[in-house]
């Protein structure tokens, strides 16, 4: 076992290199970060008309396409916020179970996934779509059923929500997933689990009359619920809980929050799907996540006497997750309230998994899984009859009332655990009948996922050297 003391000659050194690399690396990535937000301006001045108030066609296309951009940086933006919390040796490939769904992802969706989610599926269509009516993105029309968008837009948009969706899924598994099982299991998850709840809640099927509006059901529920089924059968990370993983870059979760922040305007205010109206889902993203940030701190404050970064960003996150299936059915008041409620409740799950020694390891579940159940029951609780009057939820709260709601709402929640726990098992199990390990194996994950899985490292200080105890 190599020790600190046998390099101490070259402890100096090291320290004085290691530092360079990390404030290299780190103003490297703040410089990235913050060239998005310029870059997706003089975007925006480009693609929107000056008349795009009136809601023209033309003005609503350029939304949808700039909110597509900002949900594809939101991959990046997870993947910076897992990296942060790995240990250093692992970060590489944490970053890369998210940043590759921007290609498997991408191709699945692409060719017969929005089909799945969005064709019409004859006398299966209550649950399902026909794989072959938009294939490869073909017969797209010219505009989208009911919108002013072109097909094409509005399926650009829908595939954004289909990278980040399983690549949130990671957060539960890191630091001992195998890169193969995962990138096999990914594309089946997508047409087995995601495509279809898609197509229940938006695509035509038999959720469509419950409210989601940006996928607190359909994103944030089936990627917990999923993440928490993948935990259990992988297990726990060697060592684990007894040996201590403080986050090895907290500079980096803070900078994947920012982005993640930065993106979900156009995760919620994208799915307006209009820029008549789009104001309200912007507005009630950016309560929603100061209120769980700010929460998140307080609770921490009564229970630790101070609060922490990391708690700060999650509370954030949490926030928005909460306020995702809500954005633009409630007011801003409701979005604050939905947020800080939110908030404390992950908090709580956060508590309950460490008492209970479950490695969800990155709090998929904890902060996805209920913070999508919170917001889309509280969805119901507190939708407003003048903002949902054009869905046909706002009937059912006409015609039988809040409670009627809420309990359409209760449904959605059930068949979202369900099927992303059945399918998950499903097809854990069958690729584990294919003879494909879940696991790396574990001196692999002793030493490092990064080497075994990818052949190489994040910090260039660590190649060719022991891991230093």
């Amino acid at each position: 076992m190599f020790t600190v003391n046998n390099f101490a000659p070259l402890s100096p050194l090291l320290s004085i290199t290691r530092y360079r690399i990390l404030v290299r690396s780190r103003l490297g990535r703040l410089g990235i970060a913050a060239l998005c937000v310029p870059a997706l301006q003089l975007l925006g001045t480009a693609l929107l008309p000056a008349h795009a108030a009136t809601g023209s066609a033309a003005s609503d296309n350029s939304l949808i396409l700039i909110s597509s951009a900002m949900v594809l940086l939101m991959t990046p933006g997870l993947a910076f916020f897992y990296g942060g919390f790995v240990q250093g040796r692992n970060v590489l490939n944490t970053m890369g179970m998210s940043i590759v769904m921007m290609g498997i992802a991408t191709l699945t969706w692409a060719g017969v996934g929005f089909s799945l989610a969005f064709g019409d599926g004859g006398s299966w269509n209550a649950v399902i779509g026909n794989p072959f009516d938009h294939a490869l993105l073909e017969n797209l029309s010219g505009t989208w059923d009911g919108l002013t968008i072109p097909g094409l837009s509005f399926a650009l948009f829908q595939g954004m929500f289909a990278i980040i969706t399983p690549a949130l899924i990671s957060g539960a598994l890191v630091e001992r997933l195998s890169f193969r099982f995962w990138c096999l299991f990914t594309p089946l998850w997508l047409l087995v689990v995601y495509a279809p709840l898609a197509h229940m809640v938006w695509g035509g099927g038999f959720l469509g009359k419950d409210l989601d509006f940006a996928g607190g059901t359909v994103v944030h529920i089936s990627s917990g619920v999923s993440a928490l089924v993948l935990a259990g059968l992988v297990g726990r990370r060697q060592g684990w809980p007894q040996s201590g993983r403080p986050p090895h870059d907290v500079t980096q979760i803070i900078l994947g929050t920012g982005l993640l922040w930065f993106g979900w305007f156009g995760f919620n205010g994208g799915s307006q799907l209009s820029v008549a109206g789009a104001e309200l889902p912007f507005t009630t993203t950016h309560l929603s996540a100061a209120a769980g940030l700010v929460t998140w701190a307080l609770v921490e404050t009564w229970r630790d006497n101070k609060p922490t970064a990391v708690g700060m960003a999650t509370g954030a996150v949490a926030g928005l997750v909460g306020v995702t299936p809500a954005a633009g059915f409630v007011t801003p008041g409701a979005g604050m309230a939905i947020g800080a409620i939110t908030a404390v409740l992950c908090y709580v799950s956060v508590r309950i998994k460490v008492r209970l020694r479950f490695d969800d390891s990155l709090d998929t579940f904890a902060v996805h899984g209920v913070g999508g159940t919170i917001g889309a029951l509280l969805t119901g609780v507190f939708a407003n009859a003048a903002l949902i009057e054009n869905h046909p939820a706002g009937a059912v709260l006409a015609e039988q009332g809040r409670i009627a709601l809420m309990l359409g709402q209760l449904q959605a929640v059930l068949v979202a655990y369900g099927l992303a726990a059945g399918g998950t098992l499903v097809i854990a199990m069958a690729l584990r009948q294919c003879g494909v390990a879940f696991r790396v194996p574990a001196e692999a994950e002793q030493m490092g996922v990064d080497v075994n899985e990818h052949g190489e490292e994040a910090y260039a200080e660590r190649t060719g050297s022991p891991i230093l105890h």
